[in-house]
Formats: structure tokens, sequence, C-alpha cells
């Protein structure tokens, strides 16, 4: 029998109905985690995901629940554990939201709404989920979607970039509360992601991208999920409070 990197654990993945959400949760069952997926809305993605795992001999549920609201990150991670035979032992708090506006004329209402969904449920889940993992032996794993923009900031995104600058300073900080209990916690910063329809909606984004990494190309899902399945794997069990930047190298470029 192949042993795997997460067998036996049960994990759950935040906003996983699609892109990179979906290839995170897909990767850790590939790994022999039991994964709850999460979606706000799209339960039918959810599902499909779920399926997908399920179709592969992997264990997957689906789990909904708008995550801007405390109590019900509260609850979602409850029922992710309860699935799990009353453990948790990975998280990953993925799910996030992404307009484009422009910082004058931002009301504190459209300010919020990013906030409370990037980063106070990342605050929500974490302290939820920390509550399981250090009464279980072994402790566990979380791991946030942070974003490069949280140190190279885009016209258009200062409640993300400034959530996301956020959520990498959360992690260090539970990284350092909670590395006693045995719990690690670590971010990962995604660079541009490639998805359906990107090049045609941002032609001109796509072009700089690909002239600026060193790479030559987009990344994708799977390289973050990827990331995500070494942090919090045994693999990475002396890393704890660190920023993994996912990026193809453009954060070495030059801004001068």
């Amino acid at each position: 029998m192949t042993n795997h990197l997460l067998d036996g654990e049960t994990a759950l993945v935040t906003g996983a109905s699609g892109g990179i959400g979906r290839a995170i949760a897909r990767r850790l069952a590939q790994e022999g985690a039991a994964v709850a997926v999460h979606c706000r809305t799209a339960v039918r993605a959810a599902q499909e995901a779920a399926s997908e795992i399920l179709a592969n001999g992997g264990r997957a549920t689906v789990v909904q629940g708008d995550l801007s609201d405390e109590e019900t990150c509260h609850r979602v991670v409850r029922e992710a554990a309860e699935w799990g035979d009353g453990r948790l032992t990975a998280l990953v708090n993925n799910a996030a939201v992404q307009p484009v506006q422009p910082l004058p004329g931002m009301t504190a209402a459209d300010w919020r709404a990013v906030v409370d969904t990037d980063l106070t449920s990342v605050f929500a889940c974490t302290q939820a989920a920390a509550e399981i993992m250090r009464a279980q032996p072994g402790g566990g794993t979380v791991t946030h979607i942070a974003s490069i923009e949280a140190t190279r900031p885009a016209a258009g995104h200062a409640h993300y970039s400034a959530a996301k600058a956020a959520v990498v300073m959360h992690a260090r900080s539970a990284a350092l509360e909670y590395g006693p209990s045995g719990i690690r916690v670590n971010s990962v910063s995604p660079g541009l992601i490639d998805r359906e329809g990107l090049a045609e909606a941002w032609p001109e984004g796509v072009r700089r991208w690909q002239e600026a990494v060193p790479t030559g190309r987009l990344g994708d899902a799977e390289d973050v999920a990827n990331a995500v399945l070494f942090l919090a794997s045994p693999l990475a069990s002396w890393i704890t409070g660190h920023d993994l930047v996912v990026d193809g190298g453009v954060s070495a470029r030059p801004t001068w």
C-alpha cells in the first residue's frame, strides 16, 4: 500500500468550489486527507469538487456558509470536524473576494465587505479550528492564502491589498501564540494565477506579467495547491510563521 503525506488527516478548505480552492482540495485528497469542501453560494460547484474527490477514491463532503459572519465561521469549522469524527488537522483559509474599486469614493461599507471576507474570516476560522486542534493529539496546521499584493499593491485593490497584508501578519502572530499547542500557521502568497478567460479579459495585464516574470508564464492553481500541501504536511514540520511566495520569481524583479 502506498503511503501518502496526509493519510488519516481531515482538512477544511474554505472557498473550495472553484479555482485555487478546488485545486487545493483535490491535491490534499490525493495525498490521503479527507476534505471538507466549503462554499458560500456555489453549492453545485462544491458538490462537483467533492464528487471528483470521491470518484478518485477519496473522502469529501460539502459545508456551506457566508464566512463574513463570525458565528458562521465557527459553525463551518465545527461541521467539518464533526464530519471528521471530531478531528480537524488542517485548515486552509482560501475564501476571498477581489473587487476592483478606486480608493477615492470607496465607502466604509465597501471596505468592510472585503476585509470581513478576506481577513476577519481568517481570524474567526483559525480561532475556531485552533480550539479543536489544541485539544487533540498532534495539533494541526493552518495555511492562509494571501497574495503578493500584500507587499506590492495594485491600483483599485487598496482594500484587498490591506487585507492580504494583514493575513500574512495574522499567520505570524498565530504561529507565535498557537505554536506551544502544536499548531503550525503559515501563509502562501500567489502571484498572477491563470484562469479561464483571463487572457481575454485582461490581455494587457497578462502580457506585462509574462514579460516581467523570470519563469515566463502565469501560475496555475496546482502551483498554489502544491505549496499548501507542503506546508500542511510533515515535510514542513519545523516551518511556522512563514509566508511562502509562489509567483514564478516576479517579486525578484527590480522595481527601479
